[in-house]
């Protein structure tokens, strides 16, 4: 069984290093054809490993790293000038095959950055999208873009949905995933420049299952399998996502308390109400891949606990036995070939005439 090595920001999220830390031990612990990667302050995560027991130590190395690239710093300024920051060094080992996957809960604008740059796109794609999985009345949906391009054209939109598709049809065994556009109506004609300019690309891409526009109300609902949208739009509905369960939970509590004959029925309904509503928690999805490099890099939620992360390594590890990575770079060079092709014909067809 081949060992596959995940490079891990242990410098990223709100919890750092402890969150990173106890995912990667839980993870380790899971797997045994793993091989975890801790990149950051050596003293710091040791400290943190010191922690835990029972763990393959030899299965786990740590990489010290002097810098960090802290939030609010500007991405491209932060790539070029900390290059011994846990980003830096983590992409470039993904760029140079020392590792299979790097993931991070740090900064998203370095690591956009650092993906494009540093790891590279395949061949073909025009601009990686930034894929996150949601949970939905009836299982989960794709929600791309939803973070790496907050303005898109339409053919970068096109090569979402079908990026989106494979990764769906193979992580989650969707048989021709049911592919929609985010749109103010269902109606064709609606929307705004780029809707109106996507919608008959995607109606005429006979490699993906469109069935048309969808609105943000029955994204829940599992009214498609992946969302296509801009970075614009798809964040602000993954924000608006990740807080919905937890002010409704937050409001029927209050609400419970308010009389002596809530509180009583409260005692009885929280619990599975609190276990329902965790279903609509987006951190138990892992994290975002950034779909289209030439290797895999996953952005993992900012708040991510040690749950979290191990799921976002687990997303990795499916990520390779489906080789998602093959499939998108044959279906880019097959679409490549295609464009070729027209272009002789056009070409042909001049000469003649």
């Amino acid at each position: 069984m081949e060992t596959l090595k995940i490079a891990l920001d242990a410098m990223g999220g709100d919890k750092a290093p402890a969150c990173d830390v106890e995912g990667a031990v839980k993870a380790l612990k899971e797997h045994d054809n793993l091989k975890m990667i801790l990149l950051g302050d050596e003293t710091a995560i040791k400290s943190e490993l010191a922690k835990f027991s029972g763990y393959p130590e030899d299965r786990l190395e740590v990489v010290h790293c002097s810098e960090k690239i802290e939030m609010a710093e500007p991405p491209v300024a932060a790539i070029s000038s900390k290059q011994d920051s846990s980003i830096v060094k983590g992409m470039r080992m993904v760029r140079k095959g020392e590792a299979d996957a790097f993931i991070s809960a740090g900064s998203t604008g370095a690591i956009l950055v650092g993906g494009q740059v540093l790891v590279g796109r395949l061949k073909g794609v025009e601009r990686p999208p930034l894929g996150a999985l949601m949970p939905t009345e009836k299982g989960m949906t794709l929600l791309i873009d939803c973070g790496a391009n907050v303005d898109a054209r339409p053919s970068w939109l096109l090569q979402f949905a079908e990026m989106g598709s494979i990764y769906v049809e193979n992580v989650l065994k969707i048989r021709r995933p049911r592919v929609a556009i985010v749109n103010i109506g269902a109606e064709e004609e609606k929307g705004n420049t780029l809707v109106k300019e996507t919608f008959p690309l995607l109606k005429e891409d006979k490699a993906i299952n469109f069935i048309g526009s969808i609105e943000a109300r029955d994204i829940p609902a599992g009214g498609a399998d992946v969302i296509v949208t801009d970075a614009f739009s798809g964040n602000l509905i993954l924000k608006m996502y990740e807080g919905t369960a937890n002010t409704i939970y937050r409001v029927a509590k209050k609400g419970l308390k308010s009389s002596v004959l809530g509180m009583i029925g409260g005692a009885i309904a929280m619990k599975p109400l609190k276990k329902s509503l965790r279903a609509f928690d987006s951190k138990k999805y892992g994290g975002a891949p950034l779909l289209g490099l030439r290797g895999l890099v996953v952005k993992a939620h900012g708040s991510s606990d040690g749950d979290a992360i191990a799921v976002a390594i687990n997303q990795c590890l499916d990520f390779y036995r489906q080789d998602i990575n093959g499939k998108i770079k044959e279906r880019m060079e097959a679409e490549a070939e295609h464009m070729k092709e027209l272009k002789r014909m056009e070409l042909r067809k001049g000469s003649a005439e």
